[in-house]
């Protein structure tokens, strides 16, 4: 093994799984703005609550998760009891399939206003990765996972993608659930203790440590020390700034 995912222990590891948003692209920003339109919609129309925070309650409840599972959790958090609902719901406030859509609808039209761009740092840690013959896969919860790492061209440097309409097709519970990323170390033809994670999301870190992975790796670039701490007590065995930072050497104990 080359710097670009260390060893781990006695055993080498022969592929690394990331998380898509924040992790290769730039794409969080989105989606916490999404979440915000959709929950501040429904939270206006209880009234008596304050804004979600795109920051902390992003944070908290719903990166990482997919949108039903993040719109559950939290509506929850603020002691909305809101009927489930279902796929068809137009987006709205009136359930957590309504909230979720409208969460979706508010992504889709600023992705294709914005853009999603790589970031930098792990396309030099894919690039890395691949010249020392070590695997590559990415994850997501978002169902456009595919189409973002397509525009930011990534996908000729990824061997697998699972994302949210795989997950939705195989029926696999979200994280921290390790269904993910057990997946994509399924397609790839590791076994997960020769794999690394790489994710920004305390419910993607935990995935990884739940799912016997033999280093996982978490990514706090802009959620401050506290972030960095959840992580840590989530399970990761190393946190860096920003994925490129594991091609330091040292980087990895």
């Amino acid at each position: 093994m080359s710097a670009a995912v260390p060893p781990a222990g006695p055993r080498p590891l022969r592929a690394v799984v990331l998380d898509t948003d924040g992790v290769l692209t730039d794409s969080a920003g989105l989606h916490a703005a999404a979440w915000q339109e959709a929950f501040d919609a429904c939270l206006a129309a209880v009234g008596g609550q304050r804004p979600f925070d795109p920051v902390d309650d992003y944070l908290r409840f719903v990166d990482g998760r997919s949108r039903r599972d993040g719109a559950a959790a939290f509506l929850a958090s603020r002691g909305l009891d809101l009927p489930p609902g279902g796929p068809g719901d137009p987006p709205g406030t009136g359930t957590v399939a309504a909230v979720a859509a409208r969460k979706d609808a508010a992504f889709t039209a600023r992705l294709r206003e914005h853009g999603a761009p790589a970031w930098p740092g792990g396309v030099r840690l894919l690039r890395a990765a691949r010249a020392a013959g070590v695997r590559c896969a990415a994850v997501s919860a978002s169902r456009h996972a595919t189409e973002v790492l397509a525009a930011a061209g990534l996908l000729p440097l990824l061997e697998v993608v699972v994302d949210g309409n795989e997950a939705a097709r195989l029926g696999l519970p979200g994280k921290p659930d390790p269904a993910l990323f057990t997946e994509a170390a399924r397609r790839l033809g590791v076994p997960p203790r020769e794999a690394a994670v790489v994710e920004d999301a305390a419910a993607g870190v935990e995935a990884g440590r739940r799912g016997g992975f033999g280093l996982v790796v978490g990514v706090a670039r802009g959620g401050g020390p506290e972030h960095a701490a959840e992580l840590r007590r989530r399970g990761a065995d190393v946190v860096v700034g920003d994925p490129g930072d594991l091609l330091a050497p040292g980087a990895v104990p």
